[in-house]
């Protein structure tokens, strides 16, 4: 497996987070344009900046001019991290750690939670905002966890369905379509939660500091 972290242009994540995951075997670091920008704040050398480059700074541009690869995209079909999640595809990364794509903006925080689904088939996407850990899934899935973590489910379509065992709150084959129905705040029971999803993905929110507490991530 070939991991990447992708630090993109919303709250700047912290240093600590970027060396945890770093641990785990997320070696490389990509900026998608002003993602940069954080990783200069925190001091951070990414391996490379990539984007149409509109949003990261002359200052810190000269300041990793030498110290990282700079790349300049200039296509607008993509977003900044979508060019970068395609070039790390095209590198043969295929599990990746987003970590600022979420911040003030709500389009760039919706568009980046929707390219954890978009790009559900090309790699393994985990995105990191402060205290919250978002991942994609399909099929049989089993989760550890401790009694009491909260544990939030979206579904997508209606015709997407989720069974849950070991969650206070169960699910039944029940569809939860985004706008009209959601497990939000539902809560481990036991200490193993199994999801049976069918007929399309969804994405289940958790508590990061319990993952790292038991070594989960």
């Amino acid at each position: 497996m070939k991991k990447a972290i992708l630090i993109a242009n919303g709250d700047k994540p912290t240093k600590k987070i970027i060396s945890y995951f770093q641990k785990l075997g997320y070696k490389t670091i990509i900026c998608a344009d002003g993602g940069a920008n954080s990783a200069k704040k925190i001091k951070v050398i990414p391996d490379f900046i990539i984007g149409d480059l509109d949003s990261v700074t002359n200052e810190t541009l000269k300041y990793f001019r030498g110290k990282s690869e700079i790349i300049k995209l200039s296509r607008q079909n993509d977003t900044d991290v979508e060019k970068a999640l395609k070039f790390l595809i095209k590198k043969k990364y295929n599990e990746i750690v987003l970590l600022g794509a979420t911040g003030d903006r709500l389009d760039h925080s919706l568009c980046n939670i929707g390219i954890v689904l978009k790009f559900f088939d090309k790699m393994k996407i985990t995105l990191v905002h402060k205290n919250s850990i978002l991942k994609a899934y399909t099929g049989i899935v089993n989760i550890e966890t401790e009694i009491g973590e909260t544990i939030s489910l979206y579904g997508i379509e209606s015709l997407t369905k989720i069974t849950s065992v070991g969650l206070k709150y169960k699910l039944k084959n029940i569809p939860l379509p985004f706008g009209e129905k959601e497990s939000t705040s539902n809560m481990a029971v036991a200490q193993n939660i199994k999801l049976k999803i069918s007929n399309g993905k969804i994405l289940v929110v958790r508590d990061l500091k319990t993952l790292i507490k038991y070594d989960l991530v």
